[in-house]
């Protein structure tokens, strides 16, 4: 296909924290790329940042280069802050206030993968649609209320462009281009990419077993979904069967084929799983997070706890902050 005419360009700047997400990164990055390669235009231009200038490690040990400082960036017309693994000690009291200076001057603000923590932590998130990694979702949405979670892959509300993490960059940036250069470009990116199609904002970034036993099995993924809406108050194993349509025995029989699990010993799973991520994500009390996630005993939450990750709730959180602690000090 012959692209007639010339685009507009634009420029992203990437802001790299420690530990990033390359893969959310390189997927982003690459949509650019492959969109200049197909319009035969310098349509994008892109650049990596660091709060000093220095490049920093991604999550698996590797840099890239070369890196500005964001204060020494220039135009953008938006900004992605690139977050990954424990995001709450790469966001510094610096790096909060170079975001709140690019908020006052009106740039465009976006995040990859755990990167939303930073802007909601510096309440540039705050009444805005948004999204994260969903394994940091539920802490997240504790700790600040005001910021409209998502379960989407990624969330484009005004000015603002986030996004989970993987791959989900790719289908963010695809969306963004299609906006921007029309609807031919997309595909053809797509094509080069071998995609099978271009994911939505209205695609969820995480559903229950669906990529343990596939998406033939409708019945099951929709019990599975309902189970993780409903951590809080838990429904039971008749109601879950009615809402999906089909009989208590039969949600019995397809739990045990195909995941090996009655449903019950999967869903107490899914909400001490809940549980883990409050307990090291979050202040909240153990007595909140039990409550959080159904549990009316603290001592019954306690135990179970117990039987599935080897510690009380009380001990696993006390063994997270001194590795913490351990940590920091080697860092020192």
């Amino acid at each position: 296909m012959e692209i007639k005419g010339q685009f507009p360009k634009h420029r992203f700047v990437f802001l790299t924290l420690p530990n990033y997400s390359m893969i959310a990164l390189s997927s982003a990055v690459e949509a650019l790329r492959m969109a200049n390669r197909v319009t035969k235009q310098d349509v994008y231009e892109w650049s990596l940042a660091s709060l000093d200038g220095n490049p920093v490690a991604a999550s698996n040990g590797l840099t890239l280069s070369p890196v500005i400082s964001v204060d020494k960036m220039g135009p953008a017309n938006i900004v992605f802050v690139c977050g990954g693994v424990n995001v709450e000690h790469a966001v510094t009291s610096d790096l909060l206030s170079a975001l709140r200076r690019l908020a006052q001057r009106h740039v465009s603000l976006g995040s990859l993968c755990t990167g939303g923590y930073a802007l909601a932590k510096a309440g540039l998130l705050d009444k805005y649609k948004a999204v994260i990694h969903w394994e940091n979702m539920s802490a997240l949405q504790e700790e600040f209320p005001r910021v409209i979670f998502s379960d989407q892959l990624f969330a484009i509300d005004r000015d603002r462009y986030t996004c989970t993490g993987g791959i989900a960059p790719l289908d963010l940036m695809l969306n963004i281009i299609k906006d921007h250069l029309g609807r031919d470009i997309a595909p053809m990116i797509s094509e080069q990419f071998i995609l099978d199609r271009i994911r939505n904002d209205q695609d969820r970034q995480h559903i229950p077993l669906q990529a343990r036993v596939g998406l033939f099995h409708e019945n099951l993924i929709e019990a599975a979904a309902l189970m993780e809406a409903n951590i809080e108050e838990p429904l039971s194993l008749d109601e879950i069967a009615a809402l999906v349509g089909v009989s208590r025995r039969q949600i019995e029989r397809l739990f045990k084929r195909y995941v090996g699990q009655v449903p019950t010993k999967y869903y107490l799973d899914m909400r001490l799983r809940r549980a883990r991520e409050l307990l090291l994500q979050t202040a909240m009390s153990v007595m909140e997070i039990a409550v959080a996630c159904g549990f009316q005993s603290p001592p019954h939450f306690s135990k179970c706890y117990r039987n599935m990750f080897g510690h009380t709730p009380s001990a696993e959180r006390q063994i997270s902050r001194r590795n913490t602690l351990g940590t920091t000090l080697v860092a020192a």
